[in-house]
This record gives structure tokens, sequence and C-alpha cells, in this order.
């Protein structure tokens, strides 16, 4: 037997899919919520690394403390060519520049597989007949696109994105958006996230939230998520739904 059909039996048999309320009478888990860069496709190491190699081209050094308060949220936000120039002490030519860093960042996200764990959470979920959501800093046209070119695009139900909203994360709007969009409260949903500014935008959104770290965010303080995995292939999703509505995660303080 395939083990996403025994997750689905397994997940019959203790209540999940029959409507059962939590120990503490909350409502039971009705979607789930991605981000996307970093918890779905491994993209912050690389654009971190296209700007470490601008930078070092004039003689500059970027470190992940430097780096570490634009990861999770909008690009809009964060001016490293301003930055650089401030270094320096002179204007640079941004465009030129721009268009041969994007190059060598779209080179390094091409080598990049789907992050382990995702595709069979995405399968479970449909199983398990939960809503699927996608809440991101970055643009819906870089979001559609990678899930497009990785066969992904159709699980989700639900797809906010930066386009979408007028605050970025750590603000939580991104994440009430799609609540509304999934037709579910707070309390009914989990998110995935893989970012401090993430993390803490979905605690204030009011909802249940698992730290995934990606290899860049691993080496970064990440908040007060409710519960944190190594990777979404530590655990089968039913198998952490059930210790969820189980209780035995309670939720953490922000």
């Amino acid at each position: 037997m395939r083990p996403i059909v025994e997750q689905c039996i397994v997940a019959s048999l203790t209540g999940v899919e029959k409507g059962q309320k939590r120990p503490d009478g909350r409502p039971k888990i009705r979607a789930i919520i991605f981000d996307f860069d970093g918890l779905i496709l491994e993209t912050e190491e690389p654009i971190f690394r296209s700007w470490q190699e601008l930078y070092r081209t004039f003689g500059c050094e970027l470190t992940l403390a430097d780096w570490a308060h634009t990861i999770g949220i909008a690009s809009s936000n964060i001016d490293p060519y301003g930055d650089l120039e401030r270094r320096l002490g002179r204007p640079l030519d941004r465009d030129s520049l721009e268009a041969q860093r994007l190059r060598r960042e779209m080179e390094l996200i091409g080598r990049q597989p789907v992050l382990p764990g995702v595709r069979e959470y995405l399968e479970d979920a449909g199983c398990l007949g939960l809503k699927v959501g996608l809440a991101s800093s970055s643009s819906c046209a870089w979001v559609t696109g990678h899930l497009a070119r990785f066969g992904l695009l159709d699980y989700f139900d639900s797809i906010k994105a930066f386009d979408d909203v007028r605050r970025s994360k750590p603000d939580p709007e991104v994440y009430l958006v799609s609540l509304q969009a999934l037709q579910v409260r707070p309390e009914q949903a989990v998110v995935f996230e893989d970012s401090a500014n993430g993390i803490l935008a979905a605690r204030r959104a009011g909802i249940f939230c698992v730290a995934v770290p990606s290899a860049l965010t691993r080496r970064l303080p990440l908040g007060r998520p409710d519960l944190r995995l190594d990777s979404l292939a530590e655990i089968p999703l039913a198998a952490l739904l059930q210790k969820i509505e189980g209780n035995s995660c309670p939720r953490r303080e922000i």
C-alpha cells in the first residue's frame, strides 16, 4: 500500500476527515498555506549568492548578517545598490549590473529542485480534503512561473503574492487575504514558513506556524514559530496534523 493511502486511512480513523473538533474545542484544520521562496524552492541562497558575487567585484563583502533583514520581504523594499553606492562613494550603472546579476541568479536557481517533502505534502493535502494556499512576498509572476515549471501550479486553490497586498511580510496582510480566499478562519489553517519575517506575519494573522528553515535561514534566528521541522520530509502531513489536532503542539506567544 502506498504511504499516501496509508496516511489517508490513518487520518480518517483519527477523525481528521470527520469534522471533529480538537480537544480544546477549536475547529479542525481545513487548509494549509505555504510560503514560496526557501520553502517550496530554494531561491534565497542563490539570490544572496548573486548579490555577494556582485559586491565582491567591487571589493566589498556582503555578509549574511547584512542580508538577514531582507529575507521574506518584498524585493521592492530593499536597495542593495544604494548600500553598495554608499560604500563606494559613487553611483553605479544599476541597469547593466542588474542584468548581469539576474542572469547569474537565474542560473543558480535553475539548478535547484523542489525542496524535500513539498510534492508529497501537496499530494497528501488533496487526499485529506484540505484547501491549499500560497502566500508570498514575491510577485505572482515569479511564483506561478516556477510552480508551472515544476508542474505544481494546479495543486493550489489560492495564490496570493506581493501584487495582491499593500504591505509585505512581516505584516500579516498576505496571510489575511489568503484566509479570505480559502474561506477559512485563522484557527482552521496551518502555515509553513522558512523566515523570521514570514513566521511573524503568520503569527500576527493568528495562524499556527510551522517553521521549515532553508539552507540560508537555518543559520539565522527564526523568532517564535509554533513548531519547527528540519524538512517537510521529516514527518508526513497526516501525522503532523494529528499532532496539531491532538494539541500536542500548543500555540506559543508571539
